[in-house]
């Protein structure tokens, strides 16, 4: 992937920006950021906007059509803008915001997962409530009451859900997990509400408690149409297909990548990490049975075998099943020593706190991390961690602590917070355009995660391990599986066997990960490739860095430059760094 390559047109360099222009795109900007929430009050309040805390979405033809007409209205008037009369930092903001729009169109028109994807409504359900509880941006009497608000709106919600889906479009995968998330808000109402009642006065108390019940029986009527009407006529495809894969890759990633460019260096890379790890786990191996003679072109069989072997040495050194907790807590305080020893990069001292990953959220992922919206400004980041399920068996607790061992636990630390993502949207949420928080880019930060796990091993973290190289090698493997999934299933039709295949012989992983990422493949699609296509574009930016800087580059000079312009497309931090032509991607 060469970065400096653009198939598309780019701005000119020099120009002095005109300030009525910027004054016009700034003013639009802020009627966006005004306006926009209003459609949609769940995600507004995530994002940190209160104003709507006591509404919920509208599911209709009505609400499609007023977000259609805002969307085009906002395009309208961002076209009558010179990108060339802007100034620099604004021509990057008016190209995420002319792309998200358009992106927001066409997911309505084209896309449509509102007639088909009843995963979206799960996740309505659950973050109206959770969005509320989460974080202390107000006294909790008075979220309680607007938890209250909400509820009381479940049934009018949910039954236009069940207007809304087409059962003959909806996928049976997506039928089937919608089945079991349903429920999932129930938890969040027993364990995150029920418990503060009594800071309510009585009449608050009475209100709230006759909410709980409408939205239970809400979502019990809705349970019933999901197993006895949506489950039974699914009949969509999962796979989205490749017209509209193509379409929709450019609006997830962000650049001008095709899906054979992406497909073409993730097997490349796949094959030269494989002989990469080969090389560290022979050092290991060689250093345990030193008369090995190892042949000079080994078969794939053979490098196979070593690297296992490696990798089995690593899940050998398992945590205590019952202190996953206390050992993040460790490896957050040794990951921020490292970074400060080696002076890596300025680490900021905003509130972080490891929690116990709430219970309607866990079954997804071992960890998350859940940094405040943009417009919350001063609250909290959650580096929350699922702890094992007490009805696990031996066998399914020895399986997850393998795949998440000492080393693991370290990267996975690394990724989320230090010097991850807690880091990285800390120091980017400092950039004073709010807009440009509020249309950060995904690629870019789950491209910094891994990049953040390259660069510490490769720094030395963890004693100069080599086991920790060969750990966080085979978790780039992930994100190169990934990439691959993401297209392989959805365009060219492949198959669960050949999935699985990829992901426990080629990269590594255990069965019960591979069973995971098999669904997640299934139920999404293009997310999957922003980690890979995201790493490599730090790569490759850190590798121009070096070389135009010489001498002069250091990590810390680096790291810090490149998390000052927020979390736009690695593209734009590119062009702003270096002083070159601010990219166009909006077409």
């Amino acid at each position: 992937m060469q970065i400096a390559t653009l198939t598309c047109l780019v701005l000119a360099v020099g120009l002095t920006a005109d300030p009525a222009a910027d004054k016009r795109f700034e003013q639009l900007g802020q009627r966006y950021i005004e306006q926009f929430p209003a459609l949609g009050p769940v995600g507004a309040t995530v994002l940190g906007d209160h104003r709507y805390d006591s509404q919920l979405d509208q599911v209709s033809p009505e609400a499609r059509s007023k977000a259609l007409e805002f969307y085009r209205g906002v395009l309208a008037e961002l076209e009558k803008i010179d990108r060339q009369s802007l100034s620099r930092a604004h021509q990057v903001d008016r190209e995420l915001l002319e792309l998200s729009l358009r992106g927001d169109i066409w997911r309505i028109e084209t896309l449509q997962e509102w007639a088909w994807n009843p995963l979206n409504y799960t996740e309505l359900t659950g973050g109206a409530v959770y969005g509320l509880m989460a974080r202390d941006f107000a006294p909790l009497p008075k979220r309680l009451l607007h938890v209250a608000d909400r509820l009381e709106q479940f049934p009018r919600l949910l039954d236009q859900v069940r207007k809304t889906l087409v059962p003959k479009r909806v996928p049976p995968v997506h039928a089937e997990t919608a089945v079991r998330q349903n429920r999932g808000v129930l938890s969040i109402l027993e364990n995150m509400v029920e418990p503060h009642l009594g800071l309510l006065d009585t009449a608050g108390q009475t209100r709230l408690r006759a909410a709980l019940t409408t939205a239970r029986e809400a979502v019990e009527t809705h349970q019933k149409w999901l197993e006895g009407t949506l489950k039974p006529a699914a009949a969509g495809n999962f796979r989205i297909g490749k017209e509209l894969f193509d379409q929709k890759l450019p609006f997830t990633l962000q650049t001008p990548l095709t899906r054979q460019q992406v497909r073409d260096r993730a097997e490349s890379e796949l094959t030269r990490v494989r002989a990469e790890m080969y090389e560290v786990a022979k050092a290991v191996y060689r250093k345990q049975h030193p008369y090995t003679v190892f042949p000079e072109q080994p078969t794939r069989e053979f490098q196979q075998a070593i690297i296992r072997a490696g990798l089995e040495r690593a899940c050998k050194d398992l945590p205590p099943a019952d202190r996953i907790l206390e050992k993040a807590n460790e490896s957050l305080a040794e990951t921020a020593a490292f970074i400060r020893d080696k002076r890596l990069m300025t680490l900021p001292d905003d509130p972080l706190e490891i929690i116990v990953m709430p219970e309607f959220q866990r079954g997804v992922s071992v960890a998350y991390c859940d940094a405040p919206g943009a417009l919350d400004k001063g609250q909290k980041t959650f580096y929350a961690v699922a702890p094992l399920p007490a009805d696990w068996n031996p066998g399914q607790v020895e399986s997850f602590l393998r795949e998440y061992n000492i080393r693991s636990l370290h990267n996975l630390t690394v990724h989320e917070a230090m010097p991850g993502h807690y880091v990285q949207l800390v120091l980017s949420n400092r950039y004073p355009s709010t807009l440009r928080a509020v249309l950060a880019s995904g690629t870019f930060i789950e491209g910094w995660g891994c990049y953040a796990e390259q660069m510490m091993a490769n720094a030395g973290y963890f004693h100069d391990d080599p086991l920790m190289v060969l750990v966080q090698r085979k978790w780039y493997l992930r994100a190169i599986a990934n990439s691959i999934l993401d297209q392989a299933i959805h365009v060219d039709g492949m198959e669960r066997d050949e999935a699985m295949r990829l992901m426990i012989e080629d990269t590594f992983q255990e069965e019960r990960e591979a069973a995971g990422k098999w669904i997640r493949a299934q139920l999404t699609s293009t997310q999957l490739s922003t980690y890979f296509v995201g790493v490599q574009e730090h790569l490759d930016l850190r590798q121009e860095a070096e070389q135009k800087w010489a001498a002069s580059f250091t990590p810390l000079k680096y790291h810090d430059q490149v998390v000052s312009f927020g979390s736009p497309p690695v593209r734009f931090v590119r062009a702003l760094m270096f002083d070159l032509p601010i990219p166009r991607i909006s077409q």
